[in-house]
């Protein structure tokens, strides 16, 4: 079985130009074209598609998913696989950190403002305005 660029699309629950897109970025292999000039895609690129989809999920970026395909084309070891879910591990732990910093400092800001009255000295755009907290 094939597909075409929009059975695939239909099939995978994906859009033509996301696929174009990850051919672009060397996710999904350039499919042969067929007698017609159609592109004739495997039977499975739709789980190739589905693959790429679960990983940004997960938060790996494109070049990540990349590697792991790579990996997982190659027959690559797991230690490798490991490692990268590892790093994307830190990754994310390292954006929550910030992140829970970001929302201590807005709640801190959001507590001293009253809500009430002119906008000048409003402790959130003075933060904001404020050029030595950037």
């Amino acid at each position: 079985m094939s597909y075409t660029i929009g059975q695939l699309a239909r099939a995978a629950d994906s859009d033509v130009e996301t696929i174009r897109y990850y051919e672009r970025r060397g996710l999904m292999p350039a499919p042969p074209r067929g007698a017609n000039g159609y592109r004739h895609y495997p039977a499975d690129a739709a789980d190739r598609l589905r693959f790429i989809r679960r990983a940004k999920r997960l938060g790996f970026t494109l070049a990540e998913t990349r590697d792991l395909l790579a990996l997982h084309d190659g027959a690559g070891a797991r230690a490798e696989v490991k490692a990268l879910a590892r790093s994307k591990l830190a990754d994310l732990d390292e954006r929550l950190a910030d992140l829970a910093r970001m929302r201590e400092a807005l709640a801190d800001l959001e507590a001293r403002c009253s809500g009430r009255g002119p906008v000048h000295g409003c402790p959130i755009i003075q933060a904001l305005s404020d050029q030595e907290a950037t």
